[in-house]
């Protein structure tokens, strides 16, 4: 397999695979929304969006990075998120870069969203679908977050079935720049648990596939079978 990582900054062209990576936190709350019951995920391009999508479907569940905002039901907290019960709701993200992130690789054939707690379910996608040219896109600090750097590389050595000490990858996340604000509350809209649940490794059997729905960018998750022989982990 061909990985490129990349940030959003630099895409130029739409590539025909794009993992995009944002393990803290877009889509950790991502994959615990699917895990509380969500059908779908509205990946917003502004906050005006999403309040103008909330306010034309009142059922649906709006969240945003940061403090809590009139018209937004909760914030882009996992620790916060995994108390609500999403079943058979539509949840509407903002994000300061998972949503933009995706929503700059929307042309792309195979639209991926990813972190640490779906990564084994995103590599097994991957290698079921042979894809053989893939870029993985690191939403984070322009591209250099190491939390997402680190775990875009562990599912492209996962997907080409080489050997991956997960210790090295969920350190790095673990010391890098947003773990370390999430901890100190630096960031706001944050629960005590958000930084051990971002770096909770395959937590969901699920990969999480974004495609475009009536101009709409909309993520869901995809069950993936475990391979037969999958590399150590």
């Amino acid at each position: 397999m061909d990985a490129r990582f990349l940030g959003i900054a630099q895409l130029v062209d739409a590539p025909p695979v794009a993992v995009v990576v944002d393990v803290m936190r877009a889509f950790t709350v991502a994959a615990w929304a699917f895990a509380q019951g969500a059908e779908k995920i509205v990946l917003a391009e502004s906050l005006d969006e999403a309040l103008a999508l909330k306010g034309r479907h009142p059922d649906w569940v709006a969240l945003k990075d940061g403090p809590p905002a009139p018209g937004f039901d909760t914030v882009n907290s996992p620790g916060l998120l995994r108390s609500l019960d999403l079943g058979g709701r539509t949840v509407v993200q903002k994000t300061t870069a998972g949503t933009v992130g995706a929503l700059a690789v929307k042309e792309a054939s195979l639209v991926l969203c990813a972190s640490f707690v779906v990564a084994g379910a995103t590599a097994r996608l991957l290698r079921t679908r042979k894809c053989a040219d893939v870029t993985f896109v690191v939403t984070g600090e322009d591209g250099h977050a190491d939390e997402d750097l680190a775990c875009a590389q562990y599912i492209a050595r996962r997907a080409t079935g080489a050997g991956a000490d997960a210790a090295e990858f969920l350190r790095r996340a673990g010391e890098s720049r947003a773990a370390t604000e999430l901890a100190e509350g630096v960031r706001q809209g944050v629960h005590p648990d958000d930084v051990a649940l971002c770096l909770e490794l395959d937590r969901f059997p699920f990969a999480m596939v974004a495609t475009l729905e009536n101009s709409l960018m909309v993520l869901r998750p995809c069950a993936v079978p475990s391979l037969t022989v999958e590399a150590s982990i």
